[in-house]
């Protein structure tokens, strides 16, 4: 057995025993925790700033507007979400695409929550006159972008095959591993990104002004995205499943760009990306059943099934 085969062995047995945790109730119980507990630290430290109780630069960054604390809450749900995306790579392919733009509507409201933080005062006031009244407009674009993309990730999954796979069990076992190992790199950029943030918090005046957290892990899902297509290749060089492959890498790219463009065209641009991955998925079925087999496709590629939940021990990694 080579060197590069030990490492896939390890991978995987590395990944499963995280997945392993991760979908276990205690993970389960840390991160209900871990967000509860955000909330209400937020909302503490904001009536403390409120009250004049901190320290001036410590009250500059906490802020006193008591909706940025679910701006918090909701940032840590999406980390969480962000580690559920990568633990699924390792299955279907399509599901895979799916979470993505689950992920990337629930940022869009994460930004419809978060424009209530402009309001200085509490209540909330506004008016059509212009008080407030941008601020309103971009949480009704972006919660209803969210919402079509909710929609359209419905007709998504809908589209999905699901028809036992043809091919070889050792070869699909062995992609399933090299998509182990991609996760497992994620998993590292993910903490690396957290740990950043993290630092970067202290001492640094509108940070995340200037670091955006999501928009720079959708740039490396990018990269990986593209690398399980060249993965995947080994395995099956049927041309609607490369496309189809590429198609969702293509996705990904249109979410990079929504994230990184300007007021409303975001939501729009997200829709958009939604719509083109449904498209994706369509034609896919439509060629796929008038296309001729000329080779075996590879597992996992065409959709999620029940061989992609083989006993872990028989993984020849």
């Amino acid at each position: 057995m080579s060197i590069f085969d030990e490492l896939l062995r390890f991978s995987s047995r590395t990944f499963d025993a995280f997945q392993d945790w991760w979908e276990g109730p205690q993970a389960r119980r840390i991160v209900t925790f871990a967000l509860v507990g955000g909330f209400f630290v937020a909302l503490l430290l904001i009536e403390a700033s409120r009250q004049g109780l901190l320290p001036a630069p410590t009250a500059t960054s906490v802020g006193t507007n008591h909706f940025r604390a679910i701006d918090v809450a909701f940032t840590l749900f999406l980390v969480v979400e962000l580690v559920g995306l990568v633990v699924g790579l390792s299955g279907s392919v399509a599901d895979t695409a799916g979470k993505q733009f689950e992920v990337f509507s629930l940022i869009l409201l994460r930004e419809s929550f978060k424009e209530l933080t402009k309001f200085d005062e509490e209540p909330i006031q506004w008016t059509l006159d212009g008080v407030g009244r941008e601020a309103v407009q971009l949480a009704v674009v972006d919660a209803t972008g969210a919402l079509l993309i909710f929609f359209a990730m419905g007709l998504f999954y809908r589209l999905q095959r699901r028809e036992p796979v043809i091919g070889s069990l050792v070869e699909h076992q062995r992609f399933v591993a090299w998509k182990k190992l991609i996760a497992n790199a994620l998993l590292l950029v993910l903490a690396g990104l957290g740990v950043y943030s993290i630092v970067g918090l202290v001492g640094i005046e509108n940070f995340f002004d200037d670091f955006s957290f999501f928009d720079t892990f959708y740039t490396v899902l990018i990269f990986s995205d593209i690398l399980i297509v060249l993965v995947s290749l080994r395995y099956s060089l049927t041309y609607h499943v490369v496309f189809r492959n590429s198609g969702f890498a293509a996705a990904t790219v249109l979410i990079r760009l929504a994230l990184a463009g300007p007021d409303y065209v975001n939501a729009v641009l997200g829709v958009l990306a939604a719509l083109f991955n449904v498209g994706v998925a369509a034609t896919f079925n439509f060629v796929a059943s008038a296309a001729p087999t000329a080779e075996p496709e590879a597992p996992d590629q065409d959709e999620e099934t029940d061989s992609e939940a083989e006993p872990r021990a028989e993984a020849p990694m």
